[in-house]
């Protein structure tokens, strides 16, 4: 870890951003806009979640790096335009968390996690006037079992939540009844309906059990491909394709992959 000053690292940093989008400054740069570049503020903040499931330290430093470069970007940017700096972002997120932490820089109380989060969500709600929902504010954008985990956790807040874990099952159960019944009578448009009921009853289980469904599901994704290369790299050891290959085959090397995951 590098002894610094972060003050002076961070106004580096907004140097070179203006140099980029300056006169003979980068003509990449130049061109870009905040529409142009959303899609890489999102791409960076899933490659620092994929360095945080790695715990490599020293990936986690690169990729916070990226996502600190596209936030300087947008502000810089706005500045051109005469709409907001970066000292603007930044006075706002620091008054903000100092108005949503009464409990550290006031008079209120907040005994656990969980009052926090409570209270976090009022006061959001408080400040949004032209937020007519407890909901609103959830970006659609959001992966879906991310936005229906974040939707359950708003209705949660206020007390739409399941009494007991068992009835959280018995719901997940009851759908998959349904979802059953629907592909019996081979109904397209209500089996489609039934998946997605039976996804958001299962994200509710992950909830209740305080496990975030976005990141297991993720998990379970990377789980497969790491299974299917070691049967792609095993079949080419033995001179073989995956075309050339019986399902047999491919399920013995599955296998074999599980119980290396075992063993480590």
């Amino acid at each position: 870890m590098k002894d610094s000053y972060p003050a002076d690292k961070f106004v580096e940093l907004l140097k070179i951003m203006a140099r980029l989008r300056g006169e003979r400054g980068c003509p990449w740069d130049l061109k870009q806009t905040h529409d142009s570049l959303v899609k890489y503020l999102i791409e960076e903040s899933y490659e620092f979640s994929e360095s945080v499931t790695a715990k490599d330290d020293d990936s986690m430093a690169d990729e916070l790096g990226d996502v600190m470069l596209q936030i300087v970007f947008h502000a810089q940017i706005a500045s051109e335009e005469n709409r907001f700096t970066i000292s603007d972002v930044l006075d706002k997120i620091c008054s903000k968390m100092r108005r949503r932490h009464p409990h550290v820089f006031g008079d209120a109380t907040a005994e656990t996690a969980e009052d926090v989060l409570r209270r976090w969500e009022s006061d959001k709600q408080n400040e949004k006037e032209d937020r007519n929902s407890i909901l609103d504010g959830i970006p659609k954008t959001l992966p879906a079992l991310m936005r229906a985990q974040r939707m359950q956790d708003r209705a949660a807040y206020v007390g739409f939540d399941w009494e007991q874990f068992e009835e959280v099952l018995a719901k997940f159960e009851e759908e998959w009844r349904e979802f059953r019944q629907a592909y019996g009578q081979n109904n397209r448009k209500a089996v489609q309906s039934e998946l997605g009921d039976l996804f958001f009853a299962l994200v509710n289980v992950c909830r209740l059990l305080e496990i975030d469904a976005e990141q297991c599901a993720s998990m379970t994704v990377d789980k497969f491909s790491s299974r299917f290369n070691y049967i792609e790299r095993k079949l080419k050891e033995q001179g073989k394709t995956l075309q050339g290959s019986t399902l047999q085959e491919m399920d013995r090397l599955w296998e074999e992959a599980k119980e290396g995951e075992n063993k480590d």
